[in-house]
């Protein structure tokens, strides 16, 4: 009987002491320095009325870019009624832009990953029973992202969307049918150029890097204004590092703090380099545009097949002065 009773004390107070550890990782992690200094600049940001470029708000608290500044700053400033949000491809979702919004603004909403692992880190975590999060494990195809949302049990009129799949991400958005987002954030690949309204071909088992370069991805940043404006969206710009674009429903147009922008004046060469030599040392500039040459793209326009022209998107670059400091 000693024994049995022992027992059951050592469970309970194992039990007590992980909810212990885990409410102490979580306010540990609320009131983290980082944490404190986005609360910060998210609070001077707020102080501003209207701004030219998206730049001038932001900061990182756990997305990847500056994507979290941008983001507080229009929430702050649109009216959104549904505190609600829904992200595609988080990984383990320690890196993400909706992190801070559940966080700091206890925003609810959904987060998808193909990763069985990913979406068991997440539901182990401190976030997922401290916060009003649902997380589900699937591969995002255009033929099955409408059950998932509509398995959600949000509302139509959700506040964020960000698409981020590396991949069939146009193809995805074109097909979805279920929510109507008042701000959707869409990863664009810079090496399309701005000019041009092109995708990766829809694969539905597209994994990137697999069987083409990394950097053979997604969407360009025309063919993202395009489907957007067919939506009842206007792009507002991207973030700096160049590799998200933002669109605001048209029914928050007076609302908005920054002016429309087009393809070309919005757009923005990616910073990052995402694929190496054979030294090591990472590709830039016009370089990582060419490692693409030659592979099928769609454009969206007329949905045709088309074999990649690199020096065709350089040259439009280059005249637009669209290069950062490697040529």
């Amino acid at each position: 009987m000693f024994n049995r009773i022992k027992n059951i004390v050592s469970k309970k107070v194992f039990q007590i002491n992980s909810i212990y550890e885990k409410t102490n990782n979580l306010y540990s992690d609320i009131k983290s320095p980082k944490i404190n200094l986005g609360r910060l600049q998210a609070s001077l940001n707020n102080s501003k009325t209207l701004i030219d470029n998206l730049s001038e708000v932001e900061f990182q608290v756990f997305s990847q870019f500056g994507d979290d500044g941008i983001i507080q700053f229009l929430i702050d400033k649109l009216p959104i009624i549904n505190k609600t949000f829904i992200e595609f491809g988080v990984e383990n979702y320690k890196e993400s832009n909706t992190r801070f919004l559940l966080v700091n603004n206890c925003w609810s909403g959904m987060v998808i990953d193909g990763d069985i692992k990913n979406i068991d880190q997440i539901k182990s975590s401190q976030l997922y029973s401290f916060f009003d999060l649902k997380a589900v494990s699937s591969f995002i195809t255009k033929d099955n992202i409408n059950n998932l949302i509509s398995s959600s049990g949000l509302k139509k009129e959700i506040g964020i969307l960000s698409i981020d799949i590396d991949g069939n991400d146009f193809w995805v958005w074109q097909a979805l049918q279920e929510i109507e987002p008042q701000i959707i954030i869409c990863e664009y690949n810079s090496l399309f150029g701005f000019d041009d309204a092109l995708t990766i071909p829809y694969h539905p088992g597209f994994i990137r890097g697999i069987s083409s370069p990394l950097s053979y991805y997604g969407t360009s940043l025309k063919a993202a204004y395009l489907l957007a404006q067919e939506r009842g969206y206007f792009f507002i710009g991207c973030n700096s590092a160049g590799n998200n674009a933002y669109f605001i429903n048209n029914k928050l147009r007076s609302f908005c703090p920054i002016s429309e922008k087009t393809p070309e004046s919005g757009f923005i060469f990616s910073a990052f380099s995402e694929s190496w030599d054979n030294t090591g040392e990472p590709i830039r500039g016009r370089n990582k545009i060419k490692i693409i040459d030659g592979l099928d793209v769609v454009d969206i326009t007329n949905m045709q097949t088309m074999k990649f022209n690199a020096e065709s998107i350089i040259a439009s670059l280059v005249s637009a002065n669209k290069f950062r400091g490697f040529y």
